[in-house]
């Protein structure tokens, strides 16, 4: 039986019934898609996942991978589930039909990622390098675009490489340098580390993303360039030539994600490593960061996606597990045994899932609808700011909560959660590295407060607090979420202070007053947690003026509004608290002595 637990019914209340896609769709920019179009996908890819990705998702956790001779062979049965998803013609959905793509609305595209990601990690991750293709795609030379419709065509995988042993998340510290051939080449040397995917069998090539340093470039991400560097050279006309000198030198052994291949990547020691300037012109961190924000919205996706199929497996077993009679009648000795979702506490735990799953995924899709409205409308860049803004907490907030209440999903199972018996352990272990990959959680709030809104001087925020005080004040007459939207608004309120309080402090730091930027970075995490739960608390509130007046109709509408009512009385005290705490802080902690930890 497949581990994997969808929740089909949610993604298509999200996307028909909230969101409303259907309504916006357009020939020119995804011809060919109507609302059947999109049922059929995503009821093909619901198979896909509970039956293909879903069978090797232990193997890839238990059968050990190793490098040797610089190489690493795949479990077939991963293999097989990649090649289910390639020879299913998925590779092409969402790329543009000038690469021979389908392309579909974000908001589909990661309702689909959500089921693929949460079935199975590891092989989304080798089949996805058509991400990579499309960056080459759209920013390199004729000949580049060539080469990534035949990278497409050809099922190869694809990195990003980054990271290096001394630089960690210190990207502009990269040391990697590239040398001009003057010959349209460059030869790459260095060492790159964690890279996903950086060595395996499940593709005839893979085509590394590599940021280096030009002999000569300044110091910092400025620096920086973009090469594409293959691991088997391609001939002009189209087929592979000789291995390329980039080889996987070490195989990170992990927590989780185990069959995910993560790999030190050594480039140029015992023969040039070739690679070639994505667009012949140097703007790497520009370029890499497209692949960045994909990365950062792709990890909130599959947290979320774990976090929904960890709930719904602890759901099956709260159903079926009996044990311990009704709490009412604890003292009757005679009483018989009940399924455990009888009792209070059980519930408890299964509602915060609940909420919170729902949650997070109102969150997701939200954003997947601001980049829909960045296509449809390029000329406004106000959702590019928006979806900016929101990255950060997808990333960031979804990874955290998630991590964390897939806790709670092992807790409902008991002793039996800690086995692998069921998959909860592994879901975990899965699970941790999302608030790590592309920059930690602390990095995330960081980026929110510094990039997306002092930057920016707060306009994207502010245009968002605008819609969210609108729809609070947007009940009708003897509104049944009249009391809701008052404790929206007060959350609303709650985080506009706790940002007054930072930039108050940055403020003073600009003036001179040195230490009063450390109370801006005590304060940037808490503040992501408060901004996303609002967001998160609004979209719920928006589900539930569609829930409300069909709550007598079907038990998944009395769902939604319980699942809001749940998220909105958990957030309404923790913003608040972090409010306070922002205000109040004196900066203490940092005079702490180093001696005292």
């Amino acid at each position: 039986m497949s581990h994997y637990r969808s929740n089909l019914r949610d993604i298509e209340f999200n996307l028909f019934e909230v969101l409303r896609v259907h309504e916006y769709l357009t020939e020119d920019l995804w011809p060919g898609v109507d609302r059947g179009t999109i049922d059929d996908i995503l009821v093909e890819i619901e198979r896909l996942a509970t039956e293909d990705y879903a069978a090797s998702y232990v193997d890839q956790d238990r059968i050990p991978l190793e490098l040797v001779d610089g190489e690493v062979r795949l479990p077939e049965s991963v293999k097989k589930s990649v090649r289910a998803f390639q020879e299913g013609g998925w590779s092409s959905l969402g790329l543009p039909v000038e690469m021979g793509g389908s392309p579909v609305p974000a908001t589909v595209g990661w309702a689909l990622s959500e089921m693929l990601l949460a079935a199975n990690t590891t092989v989304q991750f080798y089949a996805g390098g058509a991400l990579f293709a499309r960056v080459l795609f759209e920013e390199g030379t004729e000949s580049q675009k060539d080469l990534a419709r035949l990278w497409v065509d050809r099922n190869w995988a694809g990195t990003m490489v980054l990271t290096e042993p001394d630089a960690g998340s210190d990207v502009g510290a990269s040391t990697t340098k590239a040398i001009d051939q003057g010959d349209g080449t460059w030869h790459i040397e260095g060492v790159k580390r964690f890279i996903t995917g950086g060595e395996h069998d499940a593709a005839e090539n893979i085509v590394h993303l590599v940021l280096a340093r030009p002999e000569g470039a300044g110091p910092g991400t400025k620096g920086l360039s973009l090469f594409a560097v293959p691991k088997v050279l391609v001939n002009p006309d189209g087929t592979l030539g000789r291995r390329n000198g980039v080889y996987a030198t070490n195989l990170e052994k992990k927590m989780g994600l185990k069959g995910s291949t993560t790999c030190e990547l050594t480039f140029g020691v015992d023969e040039p490593a070739v690679g070639y300037l994505v667009g012949d012109r140097h703007d790497g961190i520009r370029q890499m960061f497209r692949v960045i924000e994909y990365a950062r919205m792709l990890i909130g996706t599959k947290a979320m996606g774990t976090l929904s199929t960890g709930y719904l497996n602890a759901l099956d077993y709260a159903k079926t597990r009996v044990q311990g009679p009704d709490l009412a009648e604890a003292t009757d000795k005679t009483a018989s045994r009940v399924p455990i979702i009888a009792h209070p506490n059980v519930r408890r735990m299964l509602m915060m899932q609940k909420g919170w799953a729902e949650g997070l995924r109102a969150l997701v899709l939200y954003t997947a609808w601001v980049q829909d409205q960045a296509r449809l409308h390029p000329e406004d860049d106000t959702w590019e700011r928006r979806n900016d803004l929101l990255l950060p907490l997808v990333k960031g907030y979804s990874s955290e909560k998630a991590y964390s209440l897939l806790a709670t999903s092992l807790q409902v199972f008991g002793g039996s959660g800690y086995t692998q018996d069921y998959p909860i352990e592994q879901y975990i272990r899965d699970a941790k590295i999302d608030t790590i990959y592309e920059g930690t959680t602390g990095i995330q709030a960081l980026d929110l407060f510094f990039r997306k809104i002092a930057r920016d001087q707060g306009a994207a925020l502010s245009a968002m607090a605008a819609e969210i005080t609108q729809f609070v004040k947007g009940g009708a007459d003897n509104d049944p979420l009249a009391a809701e939207r008052e404790t929206l608004g007060k959350a609303l309120d709650d985080v506009q202070a706790h940002l007054g309080a930072m930039v108050g402090h940055l403020m003073r730091h600009l003036g001179g007053v040195r230490d009063e930027i450390y109370l801006v970075g005590l304060h940037a995490t808490p503040l992501l947690e408060s901004m996303a739960e609002v967001v998160v608390a609004w979209q719920l509130l928006r589900q539930a003026e569609v829930a409300v007046a069909k709550t007598g109709d079907d038990p998944f509408y009395q769902g939604k509004m319980e699942s809001m009512r749940w998220v909105l009385a958990e957030i309404a005290p923790r913003v608040e608290a972090r409010r306070r705490a922002a205000e109040t802080e004196d900066g203490h902690l940092m005079r702490v002595p180093v001696e005292a930890f």
